[in-house]
């Protein structure tokens, strides 16, 4: 085994199936040296379980030899929270926050609280905000996760978002790259299309990213939406096109960019989880998500070492670590 395939676990989120560090995800962490986990309902049951799993991770990294682990959760508020009352405050959709009277000072109460009790419990990234621009009363998928209609009001609110929350240590992540803002079907199911113009695109949907990278935004997710006007074939968590050309050549982006769930139908409806995996790392992907079944995470991984030193050159491998490492030393205290 080289020396990139012990690190090669580093460039995986993962998921574990319940609220105890069970053997399978103790095994990911043994052999094949993953760090990065992501927390669902499924993993909470109150704030001193949810602390005693997450100090599970570090412990088990540690002794494994690896960085401390960024251990994430989508605590966006309304529909999409993963931890609820009473041990957690619950805050409405961030539509109503961001349409309210007292919107920046409602947004910004959300963000300091959210790095108090995810920090307090152990989870040191937010996979929010959502900063889809997603006009109002068009039956779009994402109107209620959206901070609003417009480029500016989702640029500012969601830049505000981001620099609260990480001013108080806690990782934030952009998403859904470059915008699932004018998306009617879900992409958990299906694949959607967004045929939205460059100039649309250009001048609506990449603002509000363009803001987040200038608030120094922890981390971009990306979107599995088929964007024609950007690349007719793949969505953009596959899109050599949207991630390098877009993301990082267009908007100058070099921070981590995760991928949105890879068990997503969207993705999986079309091909393997391992197949998508090293598409989309291939296309520009840092940190790649798989939030449910190990066979799939373990059959991903042994897929991307064996490109490693073929399709994927070592260098690469490094400059993902390298990003993905920042973002830990930053917010995991390593």
């Amino acid at each position: 085994m080289s020396f990139l395939d012990k690190q090669l676990g580093g460039l995986f989120m993962v998921g574990l199936p319940g609220t105890e560090l069970d053997d399978s995800t103790r095994d990911l962490i043994n052999r094949y040296g993953i760090n990065n986990f992501i927390l669902f309902k499924r993993n909470a049951e109150n704030p001193e379980q949810i602390r005693t799993l997450c100090q599970g991770l570090a412990d088990a990294c540690r002794a494994a030899g690896l960085g401390a682990p960024l251990i994430s959760i989508d605590q966006e508020g309304g529909t999409v929270a993963r931890l609820k009352g009473p041990d957690f405050t619950e805050f409405p959709d961030a539509r109503a926050l961001a349409e309210s009277e007292q919107g920046e000072e409602l947004l910004a109460d959300y963000a300091r609280t959210c790095a108090r009790e995810l920090l307090a419990v152990g989870i040191n990234m937010n996979l929010a905000p959502v900063l889809d621009v997603s006009p109002a009363g068009l039956g779009l998928f994402m109107e209620r996760r959206s901070l609003g209609g417009t480029p500016e009001q989702v640029a500012r609110l969601g830049a505000l978002v981001i620099t609260t929350m990480q001013e108080n240590g806690l990782a934030a992540c952009a998403k859904h790259f470059p915008g699932l803002g004018g998306a009617t079907l879900d992409p958990h199911k299906v694949l959607p299309v967004v045929d939205r113009s460059l100039e649309e695109l250009r001048g609506c949907d990449l603002v509000p990213f363009g803001a987040a990278i200038r608030a120094g935004v922890a981390g971009v997710m990306t979107s599995h939406t088929v964007y024609p006007q950007l690349d007719s074939e793949f969505p953009a968590t596959l899109s050599p096109r949207i991630l390098g050309g877009v993301l990082r050549e267009e908007l100058g982006y070099d921070g981590m960019v995760v991928t949105d769930d890879l068990e997503m139908g969207a993705i999986e409806n079309e091909g393997t989880v391992a197949d998508a995996a090293l598409t989309s790392f291939l296309s520009g992907a840092d940190m790649l998500l798989i939030c449910q079944e190990h066979a799939k995470i373990i059959a991903a991984y042994e897929l991307l070492s064996r490109a490693v030193g073929g399709e994927i050159s070592e260098e690469r491998v490094r400059r993902s670590l390298e990003r993905i490492g920042g973002v830990r030393s930053r917010f995991a205290g390593e």
